[in-house]
């Protein structure tokens, strides 16, 4: 049975994060964007109003409604095959935070491992991880995406661990780094001193310190992964027909940019919405994680109060 003092502490904080959200803008922005590309993933075989592969000569490069010539049945147009942009727009968010949260998840955990135990051994195992680190940086990110999709064929798993293969490294450094200056920390000299294991060391007292660091690269990489994924699509080599995603849509459009633009612009609206989403949004996260940032929002804030109540 759940401690009442435990859980009302914990709806105490999520009461007092919620209010900070609400007082910074950017960060509340951010949010509503992502729950609203997210909703319009998983709400998409009840929102789309077409089949995003249903195709219709007759209605092929139809403008969207609002122009001269435009139908209401295809309020954003429909493309070289007749297919409606919306439809397709909508079931192409699924594909590409698929991508993006399985390779930050992938791409992450393997990180935060192998940064972990190079931390924490040090010695020759530090240096033979970290070799392998630099290693992997050295190679060309695109060109070793481009190199194995094109080896093994695109399909949206290739897309998933290529893009993990070439973006743990962030996640080793990082880890690696932190783990090193709180190796020697008083809280961690006095486990080994009590007889604590290298695991719950680890798993106890330092992985706790790396939540807010991570959480912030996480989510800016989510944002990189889901550009990547755009490229890869875009060159032809990542989500495949039937299935769409939004470089998919932004390709099979470019060579009707002129005469269509709608077929390149609303796909393109899609990323570049949702990455500026994730972006605010882990600027707010990254402030409201971090012990030295929330105190000097909480000094700005109350020099601010103690202005004004001059300025009175």
């Amino acid at each position: 049975m759940a401690d009442p003092a435990f859980s009302e502490g914990r709806g105490r904080r999520a009461r007092a994060m919620a209010a900070e959200l609400g007082e910074d803008v950017p960060g509340l922005i951010g949010l509503l964007l992502l729950l609203g590309v997210v909703g319009m993933a998983l709400l998409a075989p009840w929102i789309a109003p077409h089949d995003p592969a249903a195709q219709s000569v007759l209605a092929r490069l139809a403008p969207p409604a609002w122009l001269a010539r435009g139908d209401p049945a295809h309020l954003l147009g429909t493309d070289a095959l007749g297919r409606d942009v919306l439809s397709r727009i909508i079931w192409g968010a699924r594909a590409t935070l698929l991508v993006g949260v399985a390779v930050v998840l992938l791409s992450g955990s393997f990180g935060v491992l192998v940064g972990l135990v190079a931390g924490y051994a040090g010695g020759r195992t530090d240096a033979v991880l970290m070799r392998l680190v630099d290693i992997q940086v050295s190679f060309p990110g695109v060109l070793l995406i481009l190199l194995i999709v094109s080896v093994v064929g695109p399909s949206l798993l290739t897309i998933v661990v290529v893009l993990a293969i070439t973006n743990w490294m962030i996640y080793a450094r990082l880890v690696r780094g932190t783990v090193l200056s709180l190796r020697s920390a008083p809280y961690v000299e006095a486990a080994e001193i009590v007889g604590c294991g290298p695991v719950r060391i680890l798993w106890r007292h330092i992985l706790p310190n790396l939540v807010s660091p991570l959480l912030t690269v996480a989510i800016l990489e989510f944002t990189n992964v889901v550009l990547a994924e755009a490229a890869i699509s875009f060159l032809g080599l990542g989500v495949q027909p039937p299935a769409t995603s939004w470089g998919l849509d932004v390709a099979s459009g470019r060579d009707y940019v002129f005469v269509a633009w709608w077929l390149v612009t609303f796909p393109g609206l899609a990323i570049a919405v949702t990455v500026l989403g994730v972006n605010l949004f882990a600027g707010w996260l990254r402030v409201t994680t971090d012990p030295r940032e929330r105190e000097k929002r909480f000094g700005w804030s109350r020099a601010a109060r103690a202005l004004a109540g001059r300025a009175q």
